[in-house]
């Protein structure tokens, strides 16, 4: 089954702690809200501590126009993006030696916060020596599902082409879509929970010559993937794209869905591989929020310990959108895992949509 070999993470320069996120909203909201000093309990309650956006804060008391962040944008994804696939292919937690640009067949570019055309793997192939014919697979649109969704098709890809070694790169510089004259519910939760993040993978298919470059023990191969799809939900969480950029919108029966609607998908899942739930030992989820943490765990009956990782990352660095779960996924990857674990990896986002890889350790 093709393994997952290095996946490395980029923090944006600026530190943000929740105490100076949580002034900013009420400066900017008090004067929308009289139940204000209630709804920034919303700041404390989610557990972030800190987070990490590619402007200081600042920039945010200004106004931007949709031309000028998603210039911000393109820049920061090229320069951020180019350092988290030098850092995954030249790895030392989890590589004996670089792996050469020219080796990678295939590049999933994984993004929701920013339009760039051409996109930023092709940028970034212009100050990288890859090979020339390097096949480039942007996904856009994905939301917070959009890096379990991009291991999916990049193991997709590698049971195709066992020889294959891809890159799944995931920029989410949630913070510029921040719209300063948007006085929603939505925009004050949004800038409650939101975050930049750049992560970077490598897949490598079954024939690869992988033992070349392993340095760990046991590593996660992918066994399985699935896709889900809650019909009539379109509502739930997205964009809507006004003249002045992306405003953001979810509805607060996120939680309330998932502990619904999770279960199911999940066991049915693996069911088809003669699995059950208690039978997983890693929980490689995506923190979508502290609602939704809880929510998993009480849709799936598992220990809240199953989510501690995700926890800690939801505190350390908020929702990166879709380059959260390959924070998850990294420490978990420097963990030394027993052979034969079971990982289930879970992500949702728009849709309203599920994506999900069954794991298991290898040596």
């Amino acid at each position: 089954m093709p393994t997952i070999l290095s996946v490395a993470e980029v923090i944006p320069p600026y530190e943000i702690k929740q105490t100076q996120a949580t002034e900013f909203a009420r400066e900017l909201f008090s004067g929308s809200f009289k139940e204000i000093g209630r709804l920034l309990k919303a700041f404390e309650n989610g557990l972030i501590e800190k987070r990490h956006f590619v402007n200081p804060v600042g920039w945010f008391q200004e106004n931007h126009s949709f031309e000028e962040k998603n210039n911000v944008y393109i820049e920061s994804a090229v320069t951020l993006g180019r350092e988290a696939v030098v850092k995954c292919l030249d790895n030392n937690q989890f590589l004996k030696k670089k792996i050469p640009y020219e080796d990678i067949d295939a590049i999933f570019y994984i993004s929701t916060t920013g339009i760039a055309t051409p996109s930023i793997e092709a940028r970034i192939m212009n100050l990288l020596p890859f090979h020339l014919h390097t096949k480039r697979i942007p996904i856009w649109g994905l939301g917070c599902a959009g890096g379990a969704a991009g291991l999916a098709r990049a193991f997709e890809y590698c049971m195709a082409f066992p020889k294959a070694k891809v890159l799944v790169l995931s920029v989410e510089l949630c913070s510029i879509t921040f719209q300063q004259n948007d006085l929603s519910k939505s925009n004050l939760i949004g800038t409650s929970l939101f975050a930049d993040g750049v992560a970077c993978a490598l897949i490598c298919g079954d024939s690869c010559d992988i033992g070349d470059f392993r340095l760990k023990n046991t590593y996660p191969s992918i066994l399985a993937v699935q896709s889900a799809l809650l019909p009539d939900s379109l509502d739930v969480m997205g964009w809507d794209i006004k003249n002045e950029g992306l405003f953001v919108r979810f509805s607060r029966d996120i939680p309330t869905i998932v502990h619904n609607w999770l279960k199911p998908v999940a066991e049915e899942f693996l069911h088809v591989h003669r699995l059950q739930i208690d039978k997983i030992d890693y929980f490689i989820a995506h923190p979508g929020g502290k609602k939704v943490l809880d929510a998993y765990v009480e849709s799936l009956g598992i220990p809240a310990s199953m989510t501690d990782v995700s926890l800690e990352v939801l505190k350390n660095f908020g929702n990166m959108s879709s380059a959260t779960i390959l924070y998850v996924l990294k420490q978990y990857m420097e963990m030394d895992i027993p052979r034969g674990s079971n990982g289930l990896c879970a992500a949702l986002g728009p849709g309203f949509s599920s994506e999900m890889l069954l794991l298991r350790w290898f040596e």
